[in-house]
Parts: C-alpha cells; sequence; structure tokens
C-alpha cells in the first residue's frame, strides 16, 4: 500500500499560516478590545504576539496604541518608533507617535512626526487635523489655520473639523469668516452646546449682541451647567445695559463654579454700574481674595471705594495696583485724581506727572489746569 509524503516544505508552510491566521485572529481581538476603550486587555493580548514575533510592526502599533490609552506615552513612542525601525514609511506609526509627543507637550517633535505621516501618505486628515493642533499649541495659527483647511478639503467633511478652522479664524481676529465655520459645524451637529458658545463669542466681537445671546441661549438650554457660556451671557447683557439680566447669568456662573475670581470682578463691575457699590466692593474684595495678583481688581475697587467718598481706601488700593503694574498710565491718573479731591494736590500733581510721562493725554492736562 503506498502512501502519500506531504514534502517538509509544504509541512512548514502549512505551519507558518496557522501561525499567521493566529496572529491575525489575536490583531482582530486587539482591535475589537481597543476600540472598547479595554486598553490593558489590548496590551496584553498584543504582547502575546510581539513574544511570538518580536517583529510584527502591526502589533507594535496598535500595542502603541493602547499604551497610550493607558497614558503610558513614553511606553507607546517606544513601541511606535520600532514599528518604524521596521518600516521607516510607515505612515500610522509616525501620527500615533505624534499624537504621544502631544500628550507630552513635545510639539515640535510631534510637528516632525505629522510631516513624516502626510509625506507617506498625502491623503491621510487625521495626520493634517494632528498637526494643526500641535502648531495650534505653538502658536503658529497660519499654520494650524492650513491644516485644519486642509483636512477639511480631504473630508469627509464633520462637525469637528469646521470648529477647528473656527476657532482659529477668530483667533487671527476673521469672526465673520469663523462665523462661517460654526455654523457649518452646526448644521452637521445640533447638540453640541460650545459650538453655539464659540458662535456667541463672535457675534459679540463684531458687536452683534442680540445674536451672541440669542446664541448663549442656545447654547444652555443644551448644557445648564457650563459657568462659562453664563458669563458669556452676561457680557453681551452688560453690552446692551441689561444689568439686571446680566447680574443673574454672573450669580449663575458663580454658584456653578464659585472659585473664578474673574467672575467675581465682573458682577462687580455690573453692581457698580448698578451704582450698588457696597455690593461691587464685597465682590472685588472676593476676587482679590481668590487672585491677589491681578492689579485690575484693585483699580476696580478704588473706583467703587471712591464713589463712596472712601479716599483713602481708593489711594491704598490704587497703590496696590501700582506696585503690581508700575507702567500703567491710568492708575497713576486715577490715583491723582481721588488725591486732588482730597485737597492733596502736590501728591495728586506728582502722580499727574508719572502718569504723562507714562503717555496719558488725560494726566497732561490735568497737569496744565492744577498743577501751575
Amino acid at each position: 500500500m503506498n502512501r502519500t509524503r506531504i514534502p517538509w516544505l509544504l509541512i512548514g508552510f502549512i505551519l507558518m499560516s496557522l501561525v499567521g491566521f493566529a496572529q491575525d485572529l489575536q490583531l482582530e481581538s486587539a482591535r475589537k478590545k481597543l476600540k472598547a476603550n479595554d486598553f490593558a486587555g489590548a496590551k496584553a493580548e498584543l504582547t502575546k504576539v510581539l513574544e511570538a514575533n518580536p517583529k510584527n510592526k502591526m502589533a507594535l502599533r496598535l500595542r502603541g496604541e493602547a499604551r497610550m490609552g493607558l497614558e503610558d506615552f513614553y511606553g507607546a513612542i517606544a513601541d511606535l518608533t520600532f514599528a518604524i525601525e521596521i518600516d521607516s514609511a510607515f505612515a500610522e506609526a509616525y501620527w500615533y507617535r505624534g499624537e504621544a509627543k502631544v500628550a507630552l507637550v513635545d510639539d515640535e517633535s510631534a510637528i516632525r512626526d505629522f510631516d513624516k505621516a502626510i509625506q507617506f501618505n498625502p491623503k491621510y486628515p487625521d495626520a493634517y487635523t494632528s498637526r494643526g493642533f500641535a502648531k495650534y499649541n505653538i502658536e503658529d495659527l497660519t499654520g494650524a489655520y492650513f491644516d485644519f483647511s486642509k483636512a477639511l478639503e480631504l473630508g469627509p467633511p464633520d462637525a469637528d473639523k469646521f470648529f477647528n478652522r473656527g476657532v482659529v479664524k477668530a483667533e487671527l481676529g476673521e469672526f465673520i469668516s469663523a462665523i462661517d465655520d460654526y455654523t457649518k459645524a452646526i448644521e452637521l451637529d445640533k447638540t453640541d452646546a460650545s459650538l453655539f458658545n464659540y458662535r456667541g463669542v463672535a457675534y459679540y466681537n463684531i458687536g452683534d449682541f442680540n445674536k451672541a445671546i440669542t446664541d448663549y441661549d442656545a447654547a444652555v438650554k443644551l448644557e445648564q451647567k457650563d459657568p462659562l457660556i453664563y458669563e458669556n451671557r452676561a457680557l453681551a447683557k452688560s453690552a446692551k445695559e441689561d444689568f439686571k439680566g446680566a447680574l443673574e447669568d454672573y450669580n449663575k456662573a458663580i454658584e456653578l463654579n464659585p472659585d473664578d475670581p474673574e467672575t467675581y470682578n465682573l458682577r462687580g463691575v455690573v453692581k457698580f454700574n448698578m451704582d450698588d457699590q457696597e455690593g461691587a466692593i464685597k465682590d472685588y474684595t472676593k476676587a482679590i481674595e481668590l487672585d491677589p495678583t491681578n492689579p485690575v481688581y484693585y483699580d476696580n475697587r478704588a473706583l467703587s471705594r471712591a464713589e463712596k467718598d472712601d479716599y483713602q481706601g481708593a489711594i491704598e488700593d490704587y497703590t496696590s495696583s501700582i506696585e503690581l503694574y508700575p507702567t500703567d498710565p491710568e492708575t497713576f491718573y486715577q490715583r491723582g485724581l481721588v488725591k486732588l479731591q482730597m485737597g492733596n494736590k502736590y501728591d495728586a500733581c506728582l502722580d499727574f506727572k508719572t502718569a504723562d510721562e507714562l503717555g496719558s493725554p488725560e494726566a497732561k492736562a490735568a497737569m496744565k489746569k492744577n498743577c501751575k
């Protein structure tokens, strides 16, 4: 009886194919775990693959992603670097390594990785988006604008891409164009409060306070727990001299975040405009308690104290402001006015002189009138 013999080479090929198939199954399993945010499970699965085949570039790439999910960014960079050593044109590995570097605030090096990812895959929208963020972080707004635009060109269009470009346009002072991008983002996603909030800020910056308030209203309906939205709406209401409405919004913002000194300061300004000087002083005092290094808070409290004829208290506040910011002509000028009201003409003129030297035209006029 004849027996068919299977050549050893064929046996080896079959075994290799089986091993490869098993590793493909493990990679697919790891991908599913990554998608489910089971980063520890994915890492364990991929480590088994790499124990069997240390040069499996995809396993290294995926384990790098898993390590990023575990916030082990240095470990991720190590895996991704090894993957790149195996395949120097591995665009995905460059992109993920760039993302890990951004997380470590190494934006310059990240940009070089994103450059490589784009070099090897010129139609890689995620790489353009990531490079745009890295350029934004280093204040290269023009470069970020280009990259976000390229990501939109490559598509598919989504709300985040329009939003990203809108933010850059707004920071470049192109508020009308930013509004166009925010509007396109809203058309694609009407459930994101931040889109309405940012568009409201852009409308505020072009002086269209009614549209700004309409957007903030929409944002509040979608998100009632964000103090910044209430604060932004309060600013727009203040610009329309709706101080009562602004006060209500600042109250809500402080209820949601009682530790922000700027909100107390802004509420103090509203109370000042409503002639509630006691309330204003209380808010400025709270702002100073939370941040004693901001000269504006002392300036504002000084104004309210002067309105209440507390000239000594006003001078003390202006003096504190000057100690923090000794080159502001307005503070010297205002302190001079208070000293003048107290009848201290000589010291008032010294302040006017300093303010004049620092560039205050009002102080020059005050010197001509009072300091002969």
